[in-house]
């Protein structure tokens, strides 16, 4: 286990980016626990209103990520103040892409449905930060052997492939396909070799002319919204909270009837 910790963490350089990838997550979930409890108007946190203005967390945010960034470039690769720049940085990038849909709508979104890019660009980052640790790639690793670079030219090959089909999986629409192909094997070889979605420019490139093509891309495309729609909105509304058009959609709990009535 210490041999390969060196092999593939410590000795290409690795650490901070693993160590920036924890402290990334970390801030994101925790940012996301407080900014819930304020919501339900519970426990000691409040939004931060000096003046009356309020405070988002991007702003700190942007500034930790300004003085992780300048830090990690002044200090070695091997030295502690670049794993110390690395946490900074990920404390910082984990509560601004918490907020990325406040910095793309310019608008505060945080609580509505736009909102739930925060949620998407913060797990896509987690996700590709992490295929580049695991990629056991042979940059910066001292004499390997013929096997270590056969299987490591091996893991490069697979993971430009998946990435060449999450490619194609976006182009026929299917941002979450691609966004899991990068990652799983197989998952964007799915997307990239069935029907594109309707309206994806795919299918406006290659089925304008052909009406079966889109009429079975739209039945396809219908059942698998509805049998996936719900749990997909479980998982987000769990990971970043519900929008608040659902809360009212939904309306407070029923209260119990009073006694005797």
């Amino acid at each position: 286990m210490d041999h390969w910790w060196y092999r593939n963490i410590v000795e290409p350089g690795k650490l901070p980016l693993l160590v920036a990838l924890f402290s990334f997550v970390l801030s994101f979930l925790v940012t996301r626990v407080i900014t819930r409890l304020i919501r339900a108007g519970r426990g000691p946190f409040k939004n931060v209103t000096p003046g009356g203005l309020h405070v988002h967390h991007v702003v700190p945010g942007v500034i930790l990520v300004i003085i992780g960034g300048f830090g990690a470039v002044g200090s070695g690769q091997h030295s502690f103040g670049s794993v110390l720049s690395a946490v900074i940085f990920g404390l910082g990038a984990g509560l601004v892409l918490d907020e990325f849909a406040l910095i793309l709508h310019l608008d505060d979104v945080y609580w509505s449905e736009q909102g739930r890019k925060s949620v998407e660009i913060v797990v896509l980052t987690a996700a590709l930060v992490a295929l580049v640790l695991g990629g056991f790639l042979p940059f910066g690793v001292n004499d390997l052997t013929s096997g270590e670079r056969h299987s490591r030219g091996l893991v490069v090959i697979n993971t430009a492939t998946n990435f060449f089909l999450a490619l194609i999986a976006l182009w026929k629409g299917k941002a979450r396909t691609a966004f899991f192909g990068t990652v799983i094997p197989f998952v964007a070889l799915i997307g990239a070799i069935r029907l594109a979605r309707p309206g994806s420019p795919y299918a406006k490139r290659f089925y304008a002319n052909r009406p079966r093509a889109r009429a079975r891309a739209g039945l396809r495309a219908f059942r698998h919204d509805r049998r996936w729609a719900v749990p997909r909105r479980r998982l987000e509304n769990f990971i970043g909270g519900t929008p608040d058009e659902e809360v009212r959609a939904v309306g407070p709990a029923p209260k119990d009837p009073p006694p005797g009535g």
